[in-house]
Order: structure tokens, then sequence, then C-alpha cells
């Protein structure tokens, strides 16, 4: 049985500057399981309480960025409905590799990073030499790990090769399937993966390959989001959000790729072998409606997020499952987004961090 920790919404107060020091292509400040884990859930939301009187509680923020190169057809990106799409196993993953996309995925980064108290992952790894971070994206939190820890080599990889030129030289790239076999040259002390929800099709074998590519003794963690949203009330009831995560999910399963993995990650890793399988839980409130400066602080950057991410989230699975044309997509994702920044819609995202080691 996994260990489940609660993670409670007072923030260390130095988690506001996490904000001043990541990557590198400058950002916009953001505009405006099992039965005990839904206990672990409901304990959750204790921290998370109606502010009826609208208070901001929030100062100023500066998120970040980052830009890399490779050789060959893979650059030569798949354009459908105006977004760009990865080469490399094309169709696989549904969401953009664009500018804008780039933009959010290092947005995202300082969420985590604030979500965490800037902390690069939670699981007791100490020393670790060889580090690998699968679906890399920009490759930011790969980079900052990289800087952070000199001594350490880490590789990167992901379908698309959209991460910076200039990088640490103790961190390298590859593009690569994850759901493929893994071919590589060592073994890790470190497996890392974030905000892969939308990633798998077969979960279970990446999980095997992971504990596979693991030096004895070694950690898997995975950062994701338990989708869909939920709210502490019934708010999110016959609203377009909720039409909208059911209608994606759907289509996603269509294609293949269930988006509701997450809450079973403790169950699959140690199915996979692991042990000291330690399952965190976190929330993101979907905008400023909960008290308290850290949850609004969160919410500010989770809004963002979606609000950035809603129509890339939703064009390919809508359009090629869903059986919508890209304007009816257009419209639905228009009445979400009005459901994103209604406060009077108590709705959060829950988040989970899943960690397991390699016996030894």
């Amino acid at each position: 049985m996994a260990e489940q920790t609660n993670e409670s919404a007072t923030p260390k107060e130095p988690i506001t500057e996490a904000l001043a020091g990541s990557s590198s292509r400058a950002l916009s400040t953001p505009s405006g399981g099992s039965n005990q884990s839904e206990t672990m859930e409901e304990s959750a939301l204790q921290h998370l309480n109606i502010d009826y009187e609208n208070d901001s509680a929030i100062g100023g923020m500066t998120p970040q960025t980052s830009t890399m190169s490779v050789n060959s057809s893979v650059y030569q990106f798949v354009e459908e409905n105006g977004r760009t799409y990865h080469r490399y196993k094309e169709g696989t993953y549904f969401l953009p590799n664009d500018e804008a996309e780039m933009e959010r995925l290092d947005l995202q980064h300082q969420l985590w990073m604030l979500t965490l108290h800037d902390e690069m992952h939670l699981s007791p790894v100490k020393n670790p030499r060889h580090v690998l971070d699968i679906g890399t994206g920009t490759g930011i939190w790969a980079i900052e790990f990289a800087n952070r820890f000199p001594s350490a080599n880490m590789v990167g990889t992901d379908l698309s090769p959209i991460q910076p030129e200039f990088i640490p030289t103790n961190c390298h790239f590859e593009v690569d399937d994850l759901e493929d076999e893994w071919n590589f040259s060592q073994k890790f002390d470190l497996i890392h993966g974030r905000a892969m929800v939308t990633c798998f099709k077969n979960p279970a074998t990446v999980f095997k390959s992971a504990f596979d590519s693991l030096e004895p003794g070694g950690y898997f963690e995975l950062q994701d989001m338990a989708i869909p949203m939920r709210a502490i009330d019934d708010t999110l009831k016959g609203t377009a959000m909720e039409f909208w995560a059911d209608t994606t999910m759907s289509a996603a399963e269509k294609l293949g790729r269930s988006w509701k993995n997450v809450e079973n990650y403790s169950r699959l890793m140690e199915e996979a072998g692991f042990v000291d399988v330690t399952e965190r839980h976190f929330q993101w409130p979907m905008n400023p409606w909960a008290k308290g400066k850290h949850m609004k602080i969160l919410a500010t950057y989770w809004m963002e997020d979606m609000l950035r991410a809603l129509e890339g989230l939703s064009m390919a699975v809508l359009t090629r499952a869903g059986g919508m044309t890209k304007e009816e997509v257009e419209v639905l994702t228009a009445n979400v987004r009005k459901d994103i920044v209604n406060k009077n819609i108590h709705a959060y995202q829950p988040v989970l961090v899943v960690y397991g080691r390699k016996p030894e």
C-alpha cells in the first residue's frame, strides 16, 4: 500500500521568490484512485476556503523561459488547424509544440516550483549521478536540475526537439518515444516525469521500462494532474467546463490514450516492482476563488495555464475523435474560458506527486 501524504496550503515564505530565477524565454506575468486516495483528497479540501471578500492578496509576479536543436525531418513539424505538432511518431501526442505551447510549459514550470516549495523532486534521492527526464518538453526542468547539480549527468527525452540550443554541459536531449524500448547506455539514480497525464497509451510498459533503467536504490517520480477538475460544492455541475472535460476525455479514449491514469500511478509503480511508494497530494484552485495568498498565487498561475492550454488540449482530440469542426471547438473553448475565470465556480485541480524506489 502506497504511503499517502496531504500537503498543507501554507507556503514556506521564500517560495514567492522562486519566480525569480529559472529558465530563459521571457514570459508575460499571468493575467488575472483508491478509497484511501479519496479520503486523502477530502482531507486536503480543508485548505480550500472560498474568499467571499475577493481580497486579491497577490503581489507582483514575473515568470520566465527557454529554446534547442537536433538534425533532420523531426524539425518539419506537422501543421493542423493553425497549430504545429511533433513529426516523430506523428499523432501519438495530442498537444501542439509551437512557441505559444512552449511558453505555456515554461509558465507551468513556475507553478510546479511554487507548489513544491522550490524543490525539483520530492523523492529522497541523494547525490544523483545520472538523471533522466521523460517528456521533457522545453527542457526547463532538466536544465534547472543540471544547473543545481553540476556533478549529475542529465538526459531529457521528448517527441519534439524544442529544447534550447545553449544548455549546461552536463545536460543533453534526445528525440525519443518513451513507450518504445529504452536503450540508454547507463542506469539512472532518478527518473522524473511531469504532466504526463495525456501521454500514455500503456502506462504499465513505461513504468516497467523506468524500473529496468534505474540503478538499485534509484527512484522513479511522477508529478501530475488528476483530471478532471473537481469542486468543493456543486458549482461545477452543468457548466461548459464539465461538458468540455467529459468530451475531451472521451475523445482521447477513442484515440487510445486515457487521461484517467494518474490516480493509478501508485498501483502501477507497485506492480512494476517499486517499493516505498509514496503519494503526496496538492490542489490548484481553478481561479482565485480560494482564500490565502499562497492559494491565490497558485490559482492565478493555474488559471493562466488553463487559458493558454485550452485550445491545444481541445483541438486535436475533438476534431480527430470528438466529431467536432474547428469552428465548433472554438465556440466550446470560448464558453469554457468564461468558466475558468468565474470565481463563482469553486473548482480545483487535484495534483499528485508519486514516487517509488527500486529495491537494492
